[in-house]
């Protein structure tokens, strides 16, 4: 389906595909239904604190790294790719129900960086051409109340550009100026996308004015040391 996109699009240099991480997750057969699942011993007791489904709680436990935060209705946890999030990203919404009608929850692919590069290789050698791709989520920020669409993978572009050094418009040279042109992208590309019943997983954004460049979504995850608030 991508390569045909591809070609009917016209794809090149300066291109960035937009991939919504449920269709990336399902494709890679990320989908667990609730029925066959039994919740550990912790799982119950945090079930308990937060008065969630004890089935998901272990789930939300088996993707994590640490628990960061949590109260009633709330479990907010470092996943493995080391973004900070709740529920580990895990969630039922746009996903199937199960034969039966069980209840289905979908997981955050298992590394969505390497997701990216097999997607951007396998247009490069079935399309013949050589895009940035990103994968995308809706994330809710510590700070700010709302979702925001960011990068969970991305390859083929730079994720995070450093401007330090470049001059403002005055030649005062930048020192602190970072900017996460991955999840630039993927807020861009979540108005498009939205986030009900619209149906448009996948999004082209053409013209990035920013040559194409090795990079991955973890550059974007704050070293540890540097994290204040944690």
């Amino acid at each position: 389906m991508l390569a045909g996109l591809a070609a009917a699009q016209g794809m090149g240099p300066g291109d960035v595909l937009v991939l919504a991480q449920k269709i990336v997750s399902k494709s890679e057969g990320r989908i667990v239904d609730l029925a066959t699942v039994t919740p550990s011993d912790e799982a119950l007791r945090l079930a308990a604190e937060t008065e969630k489904d004890p089935r998901l709680v272990h789930l939300i436990l088996s993707e994590a790294r640490e628990v960061v935060r949590y109260r009633p209705g709330v479990l907010v946890v470092e996943h493995r790719c080391g973004a900070v999030l709740a529920n580990a990203g895990i969630d039922a919404s746009n996903v199937e129900p199960g034969a039966e009608g069980g209840e289905r929850v979908l997981l955050l692919p298992e590394d969505a960086d390497a997701s990216c590069v097999r997607l951007r290789e396998a247009l490069r050698a079935r399309a013949g051409v050589s895009v940035g791709v990103v994968v995308n989520d809706s994330l809710g920020r510590a700070w700010r109340v709302g979702t925001v669409g960011a990068a969970l993978g991305a390859a083929g572009i730079a994720a995070l550009m450093d401007l330090n050094g470049r001059p403002d418009l005055f030649d005062r040279p930048l020192k602190a100026t970072q900017i996460g042109l991955a999840d630039e992208l993927a807020a861009a590309a979540s108005l498009v996308m939205g986030q009900a019943d619209e149906g448009c997983p996948v999004v082209l954004i053409r013209g990035v004015p920013y040559a194409p460049a090795g990079g991955a979504a973890r550059d974007l995850v704050r070293d540890r040391a540097l994290d204040l608030f944690r």
